[in-house]
């Protein structure tokens, strides 16, 4: 092949992947260990005090995972990668990897139930705080940092109401005030953005969702884009200063614009454990190969039921920025051309009580607690996802209790469509 890089839709099939060396194998291998086999005594030290690259443990590093990590670096457009057991725990690494006790961060208003119940709840066990500013408003993200900020947090595509981000004037602040701008990218994927292109410096996906596609695998990615400038930076001790880990080296000097996804892996991963099962990262990469197919369906399909759902009686609003309709679409033309994702919310008129009695009397659509499967899922997030937070909290996150949330799958439209009409004619 010429010097020419490979389109998105060879690198989903081919990115990270070769036939294996051993045997042929065309699809790769499930390396179910969990250790390898020296070659010495100098070839273990070596591996062990970061001179050579190799396997150790699967809790560290794994052949399969390690096709995972290079296939998702190639999409996202990265240096470097590390999948995790969920994307939680992705988001829990790169944190861990940034912030100090007494630390904060900033965070959209607009996130995942979980994510917001995380950072509210647990990341005060790590003396960790989080500012909360308005999505749609980049100025409240800088009016929120303070000297102890460490980085700037959002969602791509927003979950539940499939906002989409202003990434590149958040990035402008990012840069302003020399941290890190953090994106989660499930509800995108790179298929429909690819958030280093706009200034992010770190991508965290749940894979559970779009990337794995069959709602049969949980795991989680942590993609650096090699942007930040670690080396020097006090603020930054994990990459900046010397580990007595591993014999005073400093990770950003020697790992350089991957020093990042390194420190995930052997101060976060090693250590705090929340590791990939190489079945689940073969059933993520299997998926990965049909991604751009089922994005576009995915996103095709969504608009056609958004439309139809914004001109039924019984819905108040739709919230779907490939609407023309929709406040968000012009960052939709301008973030995701190829369509909006595959996750939007509507509102009923009958409020919290309609909501419910809509879920439960759809046949089609599966009612659970999960998005980017090839079915079609629904769920009311006042009553499940979102159910912990405060009233307050759930409107501002947009899961507010007349919320119904759809994530479209790649069945045929018009059997969607009739499935909404009969529940919510019932």
């Amino acid at each position: 092949m010429t010097d020419r890089l490979p389109g998105f839709n060879t690198l989903a099939i081919h990115a990270g992947a070769a036939p294996d060396a051993a045997t042929g194998a065309r699809a790769t291998p499930i390396y179910q260990t969990t250790s390898f086999v020296f070659d010495d005594v100098d070839h273990a030290a070596s591996l062990f005090g970061l001179q050579a690259f190799g396997n150790i443990y699967t809790r560290i590093t794994n052949p399969t995972n390690a096709v995972l990590e290079e296939r998702i670096a190639a999409l996202e457009g990265g240096t470097a990668a590390l999948a995790v057991a969920s994307g939680h725990a992705a988001e829990f690494l790169t944190m861990h990897a940034l912030m100090q006790p007494g630390d904060e961060f900033v965070a959209s208003n607009k996130l995942y139930g979980g994510s917001i119940n995380q950072f509210n709840h647990s990341y005060k066990n790590f003396g960790w705080s989080v500012a909360w500013a308005d999505n749609d408003d980049p100025a409240a993200f800088e009016a929120a940092i303070t000297p102890r900020t460490k980085a700037i947090f959002c969602e791509s595509i927003a979950n539940p109401g499939g906002v989409i981000t202003d990434l590149a004037a958040l990035s402008q602040i990012a840069k302003k005030h020399n941290i890190p701008l953090v994106v989660d990218n499930t509800m995108a994927t790179p298929y429909l953005i690819r958030p280093f292109e706009h200034g992010a410096d770190i991508v965290v996906h749940s894979a559970t969702k779009f990337l794995g596609g069959h709602g049969n695998s949980i795991g989680g990615l942590i993609v650096d884009g090699g942007t930040f400038q670690w080396a020097g930076d006090p603020r930054y001790p994990m990459m900046s200063e010397p580990r007595p880990e591993y014999s005073g080296m400093v990770l950003a000097e020697t790992f350089g614009n991957f020093g990042f996804a390194i420190a995930c892996r052997v101060l976060g991963l090693r250590d705090l454990g929340p590791a990939l099962s190489p079945f689940n990262a073969f059933l993520i990469l299997n998926g990965i190969e049909t991604l751009p197919l089922r994005m576009q369906r995915h996103s095709d399909n969504a608009l056609t039921v958004a439309k139809h759902l914004s001109q039924h009686p019984a819905v108040s609003w739709v919230s779907y920025p490939g609407l023309e309709t929709d406040r968000y679409h012009q960052l939709a033309k301008r973030y995701t051309p190829n369509g909006a994702g595959a996750v939007f919310t509507f509102g009923l008129e009958g409020g919290y009580e309609a909501g419910v009695n809509l879920v439960s009397n759809l046949q089609l659509f599966s009612h659970l607690a999960n998005i980017g499967d090839t079915r079609s899922l629904v769920i009311h997030p006042a009553s499940t996802t979102h159910r912990q937070l405060t009233d307050a909290q759930k409107t501002a996150a947009g899961a507010g209790p007349d919320v119904v949330r759809l994530s479209i799958g790649l069945e045929d439209p018009a059997d969607l469509i009739e499935d909404l009409d009969g529940a919510l004619s019932a």
